[in-house]
């Protein structure tokens, strides 16, 4: 379970993260604390790995329940352009002269955890529909979707663009399938029966197939922006289909979330930019979050911000004082340099480090830029600018080189770990 860091990823890490000639200078980076770094095997709160498949069999689609790999054109980062420098560089990294189909072939149904130990990572939160062959559960834990139970109706009035046409089919498809899973055949005839027969089902059978989380991607959808509405209100619009849509999706919301303190799985929560050239980056605001952070009843539930938010990074700082709140920096990490990224999280540190965690949110963006890449890509930009930010905390005395190392493991393991009761 707990493979040794090769020795290559060990010097790709370390070269990285400012070890370069042996000298720390070319990233600034403290050279003692960069190779503490790279020895650290990482736990990453988010990322979408796909399962190796072999030869004519049907590609992994269960990577997400909203692919954003085949949406109408935007303009992409630099960083996240198939034929930027970084992008190759990475390939290289992991595959040296040979190709990906080569080595998954020679790797087999172990080629995802060698991935793993490439990227320095001991193990992965996986953000997928279902998890399968290939991923297995002492190194992949999963994170399924729970977006789909919030949309029981007809939501044709909610498509604005060409994302979202392609998005809502998707989640009312997740939808089905959750219903056949949970012995539902057709809509409900009330809401106390949905939320009884299929929203409970489908977070227990999750709880009982290993998930410690539940994911919302619903800024792609929607406003992050949940109100507190009436169980009659919510009955009405769920019973006649009239009336205010977003209150019914709302209280189902808070439902979900009171559901997943009671079982014990987090709410991870998209709170940044996203893919698509549409993505409402407002409805992304962190502060729409305060009020479900600061409600009673909601106590109980963790919410983790996935993303940290971007670019409401600083909104992101004074929420993590509430005790349910935490972050990950992942996807700063694919689309920023390391350091951006490190000015972020030196933010953070200096105010509650141990709500800070490491995440790269590999994906599969293109055929040069898959889960592979993009996450050894967001592995070492995450190791660099972590030290390029506890490196500063030192230099301004604000740390020792002991709390330095102490910081270093708590983002990218420690903090993980105990949020999850990891061993």
């Amino acid at each position: 379970m707990k493979p040794v860091l090769t020795a290559l990823a060990l010097v790709v890490l370390g070269v990285t993260i400012g070890c370069n000639g042996g000298t720390g200078d070319a990233t600034g980076v403290d050279r003692q604390l960069a190779q503490e770094i790279a020895r650290i095997r990482a736990v990453d709160n988010h990322a979408h790995p796909v399962r190796p498949t072999a030869e004519g069999e049907t590609p992994d689609l269960e990577f997400d329940a909203l692919p954003v790999d085949n949406l109408e054109a935007q303009s992409d980062p630099i960083r996240q352009r198939g034929k930027s420098p970084i992008v190759a560089d990475a390939h290289t990294q992991l595959f040296g002269a040979s190709d990906k189909a080569t080595a998954m072939r020679a790797r087999g149904a172990d080629y995802a955890t060698w991935m793993l130990d490439r990227m320095g990572i001991e193990t992965m939160l996986s953000n997928r529909v279902a998890m399968g062959t290939g991923l297995p559960s002492s190194r992949f834990l999963w994170v399924p979707f729970a977006d789909a139970l919030m949309y029981p109706l007809d939501n044709k009035a909610m498509i604005l663009n060409s994302d979202q046409q392609a998005f809502f089919p998707l989640e009312e498809q997740l939808l089905k399938r959750y219903y056949a899973e949970s012995g539902v055949v057709a809509k409900p005839a009330t809401l106390g029966e949905y939320l009884d027969k299929v929203v409970r089902a489908t977070l227990a059978r999750h709880k009982k197939g290993g998930a410690l989380a539940e994911k919302f991607e619903m800024a792609y959808l929607r406003t992050l922006d949940v109100g507190n509405p009436s169980r009659a209100d919510a009955e009405k619009v769920y019973a006649t289909g009239a009336g205010d849509y977003k209150a019914l999706q709302d209280y189902i919301f808070r439902f979900i979330a009171g559901e997943c303190g009671r079982l014990r799985l987090a709410v991870h929560i998209h709170v940044a930019h996203g893919g698509g050239g549409y993505f409402h980056v407002a409805w992304a605001n962190p502060l729409l979050l305060e009020p479900l952070l600061n409600d009673p009843s909601l106590r109980k539930t963790t919410f983790v911000m996935i993303h940290g938010g971007w670019p409401y990074t600083r909104e992101i700082t004074p929420l993590l004082t509430k005790p349910n709140a935490y972050v990950d920096f992942s996807e700063q990490t694919a689309f920023n340099a390391p350091h951006d990224v490190a000015e972020v999280l030196r933010a953070w540190l200096a105010y509650v480090p141990e709500k800070v965690m490491f995440a790269t949110d590999a994906y599969p963006a293109s055929p040069e830029l898959g889960w592979e890449e993009s996450g050894l890509i967001a592995a070492n930009t995450g190791r660099e600018a972590l030290g390029r930010a506890l490196t500063g905390m030192m230099r301004d005395q604000e740390i020792t080189r002991e709390r330095a190392v102490e910081l270093a493991n708590m983002v990218l393991r420690d903090n993980a770990r105990k949020l999850y009761g990891l061993q």
